[in-house]
């Protein structure tokens, strides 16, 4: 085979040799041509497909090689005893006059061209030997004789290779010799049966390297005719049998020239016959089972190579249509007539053995005769063993010439010409091809082989694959590929053989994706099978350390499972179990590990299909009677990609289905970003109607499965059916979907009730032309026949009637008739195949008709008639498909689908994504939940690293395509998966903060964790940086996990407190942590041992601290920190405060819903033992009866705040929400720590002052909330009170006056600015109150402003220690100190807050004029309060505050809006005012609280007692009680004279005294009586109180002094004056 093995140079790429190195030979041609190959002019042939379009260059004359043939064959057959003596003229060649004269025109070729001419065999010879006179002559020359001096120069074959080798000689161009003349005497020797396989492998070596070499072109002489004749030498060919090798190398060579032809330049002129029997050879190679092993498979790989060759020249003929599948049809049937047909192949194992075997057999006697190989199959297929002997099948081989079989007439001659043009071949040959091939699987027909089959499934495989698409665009072929090939598919698909199941799978898989456009239903059925046959329909096996919820989208069962078979209640055949018919391919069953495998791999091709689940979505799940095989399929991977699915499969099983799944989810991902293409492609918001009605309808199915009034009640209100009253509208329905149990629909519809809706369904039959039991089949194929006699007989009634509605057919009397003769056939049918009864019982025909005599109108039935109906219901038992126990199952299935095929819609094959939106929504529940398992259950870095992008490229399609509630299960399973958002909050008492490295790291219970779980790490860093990341707007209720993971990072140190606080729009510090236990490992020693680890241990046990953390421990907390640190949470940050109001919203109410529920707050109560020991937190004692600090609940409640203030929109969305929350907090500050509810209050005013305008919020409400805390927690939470009450009254006005105005402003400012940390901060507020432009006090807030004033001026009374300690030091001389910082600052606010009041002195006569009070309530309401207040400051212990007070107050009181002469009520500023303060700075107590300074302020209160008498004095002279009160301050001056103070008061109080006295003389109120009669009292009163306490200073003032009035027996009534209580400086009281 070393020659036929040389054939591989034929893929060599080829090159054109430069003119050197031409023969002389050739160089004496007429011109050289273009191409040259090694000198030799072989001009170029055609054929761009051919494999010899590259051509190999030879490097000997093309001519000298043909000769070189010549010599090989004839010298090998002269070795050969039959050829021994002929003539030596094929050795040397004969004559080429007749070449160079023209072609011969010879007896012999009259007899080729008319074989019906053909003499004799004797005249034949004689011919032969006078036409080749050369060789005669040569034959004498040279003596050759043979035996018995008979010369041998007259064998046909040697003398047609003499006489070929006599026309090459001159020849100067191979190209222009006539190829049938090249070729005629290689195949005489191949068509001869005398001659042995090395000689005949040898003419087709020859012919082989014709075609390699290019010396047969396409522009060769009468190519066409050679051709035509090689194709029927080689599939005629003949040869004697020696040993099995060396015929099966013919067989090879053989193989090998018909791929040579069909791929050469000469390939496509061959005619469809020829093309015929090539295929026909190869196939017949294919199957002989008595060949090798080899020899077969390299026949499959042959044929192969030329079905490919063969079904890639059906594209160019749709191009030579022009695309006009129709025109290529007709030509078709008028090119072959109807005639063109190829016999199937046999085994020869069980049939008789084909022309092959018989070739290279010994035993068979076709070899011995020599007979044709085309008529010995047709023998063959008669045989019965190859045992049985013939006679020879060629009848015109009986004159064998020196033994020789071959008879010329049945070998053209190389001169005859073409009658008749060739066509070459085209669709009849290769649709002949295509349906031996789709034949050879028929699965029922046993002398098919499985090998054969599969070898048939591979060849078809490779048509597919390259001329798919044409053969749909083919009618004849078409046809074929949907009926015969998917029915014959989809069986073998059920076979145990797993090499038949691989191959018929993979030509399933090929079919659909380049014909499933004329496949819908077929396609159905087929994925149906699949799904039903590898979906487990057992419980996902739950393991430890995998949340269930994880996985809870894995469907457990498909959609498309059936309703259970009915019950055999009728009596008839008892229904097949569910196992058999599985066995029938109706349902799924359970099929062997490595079967599963391969139905896997299959569904996995299918997938990588580009849109094919797109396509299964828009054409079954989205359409109402078709089953939802997208979400099947998917829901199908999902199940299998588990590892438990290993076990009822193999290991290679879940990563197929994961590869599928993931490759699904990637095509989606990778097109996110394609233009959407909507022109030419169904409207998505169409397809989403239609889902929906088909949700509608399947649940109304189900209803009326189980209730039929409920579930067409339920249809009706959804608008499916128009009118439940209306029989013909239930009707249609019914009749129309597939999905009602037929049990159910039989009952139903066989009441009595419902006549109307019976007669109805009955309209829609129809029975016109069709046999009784024929109408009577198709009815039961709509629904079960009910057990009922009763229903039964409803059911029979009705049908007589309709069957007889238009006409009486023809045989039948009347539909009396046909209701008898319908009964009579449910009772055959139920004979027949009721497997109770006993074959020998079952009813004949005899009995079937006995029973129905005289009932056709009193006339038997025709007997023909009723034949016709037994043998149908003995052959096909009426029954619903299902329940067939038999081939007729899938026949009857089959042939509905081909109904529905007509009617159904055509299949959408579509390249846009306008579809991935609602395809990914309804399928991405069981790929998430599949990911999470695999990914908790993974151990390999390629998984992790496969299904880590599975989950990033979910969580991009979900967010592009807004499918939020996939989005926030991935963030629920990957949160789940990070261990960082458990249920119950990690133990933080043994947190240890550890510095290393000038960085602090915290060491905890869950960074420890977190740092050893690889898995966690990874999930974590998809979470946040490809889920989350970019995708905030997107996530609705996933943030609840999101918040947890926070939350526990945040307590435990692991994400800054200051991450969002760079972002906050809080001026507020950041927020506590519980202090850890500190380490510092900086500088320590690297050296350890036991020692030391027991010394630390010891240490930490003796300070109540915890353990110090391990090296491994620490190790695995900074691997948590590096893995945090990857986690964009800065930009999650960033993006989150740009959210729209909705999602953050929704952010916002999963941070609320964090926080403790009301009924069981914040903190546990625990009491302690008697005697147990002080517990420690964090290192830190804790008081078991006070509640505990959560840092959580104050990130969540700043977290809430920072959003909703964030803007209008974000405030008039979730601020009401934030307000409630933080009310809570506060209300129930008993039951949280101080720090949480201090932050709270804070985070309220926060709210309230970006939100006063809006109606969930108001002022009064918060601070009453805020003043009803009790003492303890205003004091702890003064400080960030005090900030957000800043915060709110330097907000809007509005605000400012609402808090100002409310009474629990004053009371918790009043009740803060006690605390020493808290007052400047009140005071600042009180400023900014008190500085408001314009002014925002009120007769509201004045007075409460006022007495928060005087509780500053108070405060200050601290700066009189200091005074006093200056005093003595500057007594002993000693230096004397500075003060306090914080007396400095408590006397600089209270010196302000006495300025202040009396600056409100000013806003009196506004407040009085807008209060609408009568005067002396308005002088009650507004001067008193700044009175009082600065009396009260004028008997302060620190002198500064004294002095300021006694200034304003004298402001006060000089003010010009105080006095006037319209009413009196100001007078009382000396009763209520004046009289109360220096009674007040003569007590003792007070004169003790600064002994050096109060002397002074007596005098000034002396001073200020007179001047402003005096002030008013002309005033004071119009009022009655002017007597009584200049008395009132003589008494007064009285005491200060003799209060024992000193020398001050006794040197002021008699100048102020004499001032007044001289200035009431000036005035003429005070004259003796002789000049003023009408003050006579006022003088003789003066001077008797001064004579008390200042004898002689009335004198000396008036020199000439009255005598002294007598002395009454009763001393004058003077009306005393009288204080109030309230009248006495509130320090007194």
């Amino acid at each position: 085979m070393t020659e036929f093995q040389n054939s591989k140079e034929y893929d060599r790429q080829n090159h054109d040799h430069n003119i050197s190195g031409v023969s002389s030979k050739a160089q004496r041609g007429a011109h050289v041509p273009d191409v040259l190959l090694d000198g030799y002019p072989i001009k170029e042939l055609g054929g761009t497909d051919s494999v010899f379009s590259s051509r190999i260059a030879i490097a000997v004359d093309p001519v000298a090689l043909i000769t070189t043939e010549c010599i090989t064959v004839t010298s090998a057959m002269r070795k050969h005893a039959r050829w021994a003596h002929s003539s030596v003229s094929a050795i040397l060649g004969g004559s080429s006059i007749s070449y160079r004269k023209g072609p011969l025109s010879t007896s012999s070729d009259r007899v080729l061209q008319d074989p019906a001419r053909a003499p004799s065999a004797g005249t034949q010879r004689g011919t032969e030997g006078s036409t080749i006179n050369d060789e005669g002559s040569l034959t004498g020359r040279w003596g050759l004789r043979g035996k018995k001096g008979k010369s041998m120069q007259d064998n046909p074959l040697m003398s047609a290779f003499a006489r070929l080798r006599g026309e090459l000689r001159g020849c100067q161009d191979i190209r222009s010799f006539d190829i049938p003349s090249l070729l005629h005497p290689f195949l005489q020797v191949i068509r001869s049966s005398s001659t042995s396989a090395p000689i005949t492998s040898l003419a087709l070596i020859a012919i082989t390297k014709f075609f390699a070499y290019n010396l047969i072109s396409r522009s060769s002489p009468r190519l066409s005719l050679g051709m035509q004749l090689l194709s029927a030498a080689i599939t005629h060919c003949r040869f004697e049998a020696s040993d099995s090798a060396a015929d099966e190398i013919v067989l090879l060579r053989i193989l090998k020239l018909m791929e040579v032809m069909l791929s050469g330049p000469g390939g496509d002129l061959l005619g469809d016959e020829s093309v015929c029997e090539m295929m026909e050879t190869g196939l017949s190679m294919c199957c002989q089972m008595r060949l090798s092993e080899l020899l077969r498979r390299s026949a499959e790989v042959s044929m192969i190579t030329m079905c490919q060759i063969l079904f890639e020249r059906l594209k160019h003929l749709e191009d030579e249509a022009g695309g006009d599948g129709a025109a290529m049809e007709e030509t078709a049937r008028d090119a072959d007539g109807g005639e063109l047909k190829m016999d199937a192949p046999l085994t020869g194992t069980n049939a008789a053995s084909p022309q092959l075997s018989t070739v290279i057999t010994p035993l068979s006697p076709n070899l011995e005769a020599g007979g044709n190989i085309q008529q010995a199959v047709l023998e063959a297929r008669r045989s019965a063993s190859f045992e049985q002997r013939t006679e020879s099948i060629d009848v015109g081989m009986n004159n064998a010439v020196n033994g020789s079989a071959t008879n010329l007439t049945q070998i053209p001659s190389p001169d005859m010409q073409e009658v008749t043009d060739i066509r070459p071949y085209s669709l009849p040959s290769i649709r002949e091809l295509f349906r031996v091939l789709v034949n050879l699987l028929e699965p029922h027909d046993r002398q098919h082989t499985d090998a054969m089959r599969i070898m048939a499934l591979r060849i078809i495989d490779v048509a597919l694959e390259v001329a798919g698409p044409s053969i749909s665009k083919h009618s004849s072929l078409a046809s074929l590929a949907k009926d015969h090939l998917c029915k014959n598919l989809f069986q073998l698909v059920r076979s145990d053989n797993i090499n038949l199941l691989n191959e018929s799978l993979r030509v399933a898989g090929t079919l659909l994706a380049t014909c499933r456009g004329m496949l819908k239903l077929q396609q159905e059925l087929f994925l149906s099978y699949l799904v039903a046959c590898l979906h487990p329909r057992v419980d996902i096996p739950r393991e430890s350390g995998i949340d269930p919820s994880l996985y809870e989208g894995v469907p457990y069962m498909p959609k498309l499972v059936k309703q259970p078979p009915s019950s055999a209640s009728s009596g008839r055949s008892t229904p097949v179990p569910v196992k058999d018919r599985q066995k029938l391919g109706m349902e799924g069953g359970s099929r062997k590990p490595d079967a599963r495998e391969a139905m896997v791999e299959s569904v996995g091709a299918l997938t990588r299909i580009p849109n094919f689940l797109a396509e299964l979505f828009v054409n079954y799940d989205c359409e109402v009677d078709r089953s939802d095989l997208c979400e099947d399929l998917v829901g199908l991977l999902s199940r299998n990609a588990l590892p438990d699915s290993a076990t009822w499969s193999t290991t290679n099983v879940p990563p197929l289905c994961l590869d599928a799944l993931l490759g699904y989810i990637q095509f989606m991902a990778d097109r996110l970003d394609d233009e959407p293409l909507l022109e030419g492609y169904p409207d998505p918001n169409k397809l989403r109607r239609q889902r929906y009605r088909k949700k509608i309808i399947i649940k109304g199915v189900n209803k009326f499965n189980e209730s039929p009034k409920g579930g067409i009640a339920y249809l009706a209100s959804h608008g499916i059916i128009e009118n439940p009253d209306d029989p013909q509208s239930v009707a249609q329905f019914l009749k129309g979907t597939t999905r009602i149990s037929k049990k159910v629909l039989g009952e139903y519809i066989s009441k009595l009730t419902n006549e109307p809706l019976l007669r109805a369904f009955l309209d829609f039959f129809d029975f016109t032309g069709k046999r009784v039991d024929e109408a009577l089949r198709d009815l039961l194929g709509a629904f079960r026949l009910p057990g009922e006699s009763a229903l039964i007989e409803r059911i029979v009634t009705v049908f007589a009637e309709k069957y007889c509605v238009n006409s009486t057919p023809e045989g039948i009397a009347e539909k009396d008739s046909v209701f008898v003769l319908t009964y009579a056939i449910i009772m055959l049918n139920t004979d027949q195949h009721n497997p109770n009864v006993k074959t020998q019982n079952r009813m004949a025909l005899a009995d079937f008709a006995k029973n129905l005599r005289g009932v056709n109108g009193g006339k038997d039935f025709d007997a023909q008639y009723l034949q016709d109906i037994y043998d149908s219901i003995k052959n096909n038992e009426i029954i619903l498909p299902d329940e067939h126990d038999n081939k007729h199952a899938f026949d009857y299935a089959w042939k509905e689908l081909l109904l529905k095929t007509d009617t159904a819609s055509d299949l959408v094959i579509f390249d846009t994504n306008i579809f991935d939106a609602d395809m990914f929504e309804a399928t991405w529940k069981p790929v998430v939940a599949t990911l999470s398992y695999v990914f908790m259950s993974a151990s390999e870095d390629a998984v992790y690293q496969r299904v880590v992008a599975g989950f990033d490229q979910c969580a991009q399609i979900a967010a592009r395509y807004s499918v939020t509630e996939a989005l926030d299960h991935i963030i629920y399973c990957l949160a789940t998966i990070t261990t960082l958002a458990p249920n119950a909050l990690p133990n933080t008492s043994l947190n240890t903060e550890v510095q290393v490295d000038k960085k602090s790291v915290m060491v905890s219970e869950l960074a420890v964790k977190f740092g050893r779980d690889y898995r966690a790490q990874l999930a974590t860093v998809v979470l946040f940086r490809g889920v989350i990341a970019a995708n905030e707007a997107k996530i609705q209720n996933g943030w609840g996990m999101i918040i947890r993971i926070w939350l526990n990072l945040f307590t435990n140190s692991l994400m800054p407190a200051t991450l969002h606080q760079s972002h906050s729009l809080l001026e507020i510090p950041p927020i506590p942590i519980q202090s850890p236990h500190v380490v510092n490992r900086e500088g320590r020693s690297n050296e350890s041992g036991l020692f030391q680890s027991f010394t630390s241990y010891l240490s930490s046990y003796a300070a109540d601290d915890p353990p110090e953390p391990s090296d491994e421990e620490l190790s695995d907390t900074l691997c948590a920190v590096d893995c945090l640190a990857a986690c964009p949470m800065e930009e999650i940050f960033t993006n989150i405060l740009t959210l729209p109001p909705k999602p953050l919203a929704a952010l916002t109410h999963a941070l609320l819903d964090q926080l403790p529920e009301e009924s069981s707050p914040a903190m546990i109560v625990v009491k302690p033992e008697q005697g147990s020991p002080n517990l420690k937190v964090n290192g830190q004692s804790q008081n078991l009866m006070t509640p505990s600090y959560d840092p959580s609940i104050v990130y969540i409640l700043e977290l809430s705040t920072m959003f909703a203030i964030r803007d209008e929109a974000s405030t008039a969305t979730i601020g009401q929400d934030v307000a409630e929350a933080l009310q809570n907090i506060v209300r129930n500050a008993a039951n949280n720590h101080s720090l949480i509810v201090s932050r709270a209050v804070f985070y309220l005013l926060s709210l309230l002052s970006a939100s006063h305008d809006q109606p969930f919020i108001r002022a009064p409400v918060i601070l009453h909330t805020i003043s009803s805390l009790d003492q303890s927690m205003s004091e702890k939470a003064a400080l960030p009170i005090l900030k957000g009450l800043t915060s709110c009254m330097r907000g809007p006005r509005p605000l400012r006056n609402e808090m100002a105005n409310t009474p629990d402003f004053w009371s918790t400012i009043r009740g803060l600015h006690t605390i020493p940390a808290a007052a400047s901060t009140v005071f600042e507020i009180l400023m900014d109150i008190m500085s408001d432009k314009p002014s925002i006090i009120s007769g509201d807030n004045y007075e409460f402003a006022i007495q928060a004033l005087n509780d500053f001026a108070t405060a200050g009374s601290a700066g009189a220690v200091g005074e006093q300690k200056r005093d003595r030091y500057m007594r002993r001389s000693k230096t004397v100190k500075s003060i306090e910082p914080r007396d400095s600052e408590l006397i600089s606010h209270a010196i302000q807050a006495v300025t202040m009041i009396w600056q409100l002195s000013s806003r009196v006569p506004a407040l009085i004029e807008q209060s609408h009070l009568e005067r002396k309530e308005a002088w009650t309401a507004y001067w008193s309060p700044i009175f009082r207040a600065l009396s009260t400051q004028c008997v302060n212990p620190c002198r500064e505050i004294r002095h300021q007070a006694f200034s304003g107050l004298q402001r006060a009181l000089l003010s010009p809006e105080l006095a006037s002469a319209d009413h009196q009520e100001w007078t009382a500023i000396f009763g209520e005012v004046l009289f109360p303060l220096i009674l007040q700075l003569l007590r003792p107590e007070v004169y003790h609280s600064d002994p050096l300074g109060m002397s002074e302020t007596r005098v000034q209160a002396a001073t200020l007692l007179c001047k402003i008498f005096l002030h008013y004095l002309v005033l004071l002279s119009e009022w009655n009680g002017m007597l009584e009160l200049w008395l009132r301050i003589l008494d007064i001056m009285d005491r200060l004279m003799n209060s024992g103070q000193g020398d001050s008061l006794e040197e002021a109080v008699p100048e102020s005294l004499k001032n007044i006295l001289l200035v009431m003389a000036n005035g003429g109120y005070l004259a003796p009586p002789s000049e003023n009669p009408q003050h006579a009292r006022l003088w003789e009163e003066t001077w008797k109180r001064l004579e008390r306490f200042l004898p002689g200073m009335f004198q000396e003032i008036f020199p000439d002094p009255p005598q002294p009035p007598p002395v009454s027996a009763e001393p004058p009534q003077i009306k005393e004056i009288k204080f109030k209580a309230e009248d006495v400086p509130i320090e007194a009281k």
